[in-house]
């Protein structure tokens, strides 16, 4: 019986240990698995977006700032045009110094539909920088297969305060656009060197085109021939001929777009350091210096400036202290090939670092800062690959996963850290007021382009005020700030000139041409075109017209697009009697800029006297819409409908006129309009 019996009991026991492996457990166990991993890679990205996004919303109400934001965005006749002779325009035409027809085009585009209104801007770039942002996950998830790798890079690239001057200064757009652009340049090399046959070209080809659209974005994209090798090398591809010749279209197309820089910052006259001279060795000290800077504000990202000026020379000599600085990077290089140089990962991201920000530690000089937070947009990828690459490794199978959760709980509050330090830095570059004010705070002797950029901001206020009292506390502030900087720097010419719009706007004729002639002294061809328009204009309220006539041209062949130049010379051609070159005049100056309201204003008058009185009407409107609370506009839209014989109405325009602070209503004809 027993030995009946255990047969059985064995046989049912072994029937039944083996039931559950039949069954579909572990398939089904896999399939959950698999699309848990599908789900977290969509998630992640998802939400690292909707985090930067609650961070970086405030830049949403932003104005726009008087920093080379009315010279891509508010002067810049090349976004006004979007014909098919404007897009040739874009496209062939450097802009300060700069080549970058595609962010170019972004803001041509964005001004089709809302003009000069600064939130879809922000709004545009904030989303160029969160798309960036998820392409900064899919690339290190594709590099490395570990989300959590992923997650970290990602979200110290999006919360980084670093990244802010990029995002929330609208001159800063060519950093969004081309790291969208360049992200998506390496996310496609990673997949041609994985793919086999057509395929593999066809991925070729679309890195060549992310390519292009980079550099046409910014030209500082001509370093990714270099990253493409370092991803060859992470990705473990053999160092041989074949290897750099597949980068031989990428370098050539380097070549070409460098040259192309190199000659239009010369042309802008950025290719020197404003009132310095350094030697090539304190060059080398003085880049040593960004780059360690660089690091430590990555980690400690604090005192952070839109403008960070050259130390200041205790004789003819830079402070000891920065020669220690390229001991400091000997070092750290000696220490990386020691201690890292067998961790791919490592060796990756840091020579990823440099790679992307060598250009940038002005070694070759461009313009009068030393260090600048935009510079890193996309080379501080390289550190938060490194960091993400060290705390996935907790996770690994072999890792420690519980010392990996509070490693990666401190990480998370540190982002956290980090997105409130960015949103408030983006309340800095709320508008022109807070920008400068937060400059000098923190650079109160080495930031004269503060002093006068703030000062005159506030004489720009001084023009807009109409009560009195205001309009005399905007013009001291405005006298004192530009002061300032001169005294700071008196070969700037650029306060000279403020200056000079400052008291010629209150009739200190005399003063006003002495500090339009000091700024033509500095000989710098933007500021020689604004103090040639100055003196021009003073020549023709004196009547001095062939003096005056001289001035506007000396101004328009310094710059050719300068609508504010044309429209005055309107109305210098209108004083001297001649009509129908003043209408060219102000037809030329609402071509190049259609957001003034003065050559519209002008042209309307000129109109009414000509009695061409519908069309002096249509300028008029246009006038109201461009700037509506302006008693200017309506008082000289009266006399339109005087002629019309329409007193009632031009009786009304009077009264608005007066109501909002216009002085000069001529009160016979007020009288004439009422006793109608």
């Amino acid at each position: 019986m027993s030995k009946k019996t255990k047969p059985q009991v064995n046989s049912g026991a072994t029937r039944a240990a083996q039931q559950p492996p039949v069954r579909t457990a572990r398939p089904a166990q896999a399939d959950n698995t698999s699309f848990f991993k599908r789900y977290i890679n969509v998630l992640l990205p998802a939400a690292i977006g909707l985090i930067t996004w609650v961070f970086y919303q405030a830049c949403l109400n932003n104005q726009l700032t008087n920093w080379d934001d009315p010279g891509y965005i508010k002067d810049n006749a090349l976004i006004k045009d979007l014909s098919a002779e404007g897009l040739k325009n874009i496209f062939t035409t450097p802009i300060m110094g700069n080549y970058h027809p595609l962010t170019i085009l972004s803001y041509a585009i964005e001004y089709s539909y809302v003009r000069l209104e600064p939130w879809l801007y922000h709004l545009d770039s904030l989303l160029l920088h969160i798309l960036t942002t998820i392409l900064v996950y899919v690339f290190v998830q594709l590099l490395t297969k570990r989300p959590v790798a992923a997650a970290v890079a990602a979200l110290l690239f999006g919360l980084h305060p670093m990244h802010v001057e990029s995002v929330a200064w609208l001159a800063g757009r060519k950093d969004v656009v081309y790291g969208v652009f360049y992200v998506a340049a390496c996310i496609a090399w990673v997949y041609f060197a994985r793919s086999e046959g057509s395929k593999k070209w066809k991925w070729y080809a679309l890195g060549i085109v992310l390519y292009l659209s980079s550099l046409l974005g910014k030209p500082v994209a001509v370093v990714l021939p270099l990253t493409l090798l370092l991803i060859d090398y992470f990705e473990g591809r053999k160092l041989n001929f074949g290897l750099l010749a597949e980068k031989i279209p990428h370098f050539a197309i380097s070549v070409g777009f460098g040259i192309r820089s190199l000659i239009d910052q010369k042309a802008f006259g950025s290719l020197a350091t404003v009132d310095v001279h350094y030697a090539p060795y304190e060059r080398i000290a003085l880049g040593c210096y960004a780059l360690i800077t660089y690091l430590w504000k990555a980690l400690v990202p604090v005192g952070l400036s839109n403008f960070y000026p050259y130390p200041l020379k205790e004789g003819n000599s830079l402070a000891m202290q920065y020669y220690l600085y390229p001991l400091g990077v000997a070092t750290g290089i000696f220490l990386l090939w020691k201690f890292a140089r067998k961790s791919k990962a490592i060796i990756f991201g840091s020579l990823f670092f440099l790679a992307n920000i060598i250009l940038l530690l002005q070694f070759l000089p461009v313009g009068g800062a030393i260090l600048a937070d935009r510079y890193t947009y996309i080379a501080y990828f390289g550190l938060f690959f490194i960091a993400g690459w060290f705390i996935s490794g907790f996770f690994e199978p072999d890792g420690n996963h519980q010392a990996g959760r509070m490693v990666l709980t401190a990480v998370l509050a540190y982002t956290m850290v980090l997105g409130y330090l960015s949103n408030q830095r983006c309340q800095v570059w709320y508008d022109t007021t807070s920008l400068w004010r937060d400059e000098i705070e923190k650079e109160p002797v080495r930031a004269p382009n503060a002093w006068n950029n703030l000062g005159f901001n506030y004489f720009n206020k001084f023009n807009d005020a109409v009560d009195p009292a205001q309009k005399k506390i905007y013009y001291d502030s405005a006298f004192f700030l530009l002061n300032r900087a001169i005294e700071l720097q008196p070969t700037f010419a650029n306060p000279y000139i403020s200056i000079g719009e400052l008291e010629r706007s209150v009739g200190k004729f005399t003063e006003a041409k002495a500090n339009y002639y000091k700024a033509i002294r500095f000989k710098t061809i933007d500021e020689d075109a604004n103090a040639y328009l100055g003196l021009a204009i003073i020549y023709a309220i004196s009547h001095n017209f062939d003096s005056s006539a001289i001035c506007f041209n000396l101004a328009l062949s310094s710059r050719p697009y300068f609508p504010e130049a044309h429209s005055n010379f309107g109305n210098f051609y209108d004083m001297v009697g001649k009509p129908d070159s003043a209408l060219k005049q102000y037809g030329i100056s609402i071509a190049q800029n259609p957001d003034m309201y003065a050559p519209h204003l002008n042209r309307g008058r000129l109109l009414t006297r000509l009695n061409r009185v519908d069309e002096a009407l249509k300028d008029f409107e246009t006038a109201l819409q461009l700037s509506p609370d302006n008693g200017e506009v309506y008082y000289g839209r009266s006399f339109c409908y005087a002629r019309k014989g329409n007193k009632a109405q031009a009786q009304k325009d009077i009264e608005k006129a007066m109501s909002l602070g216009f002085t000069g209503v001529d009160n016979n004809y007020y009288q004439s309009m009422k006793a109608r």
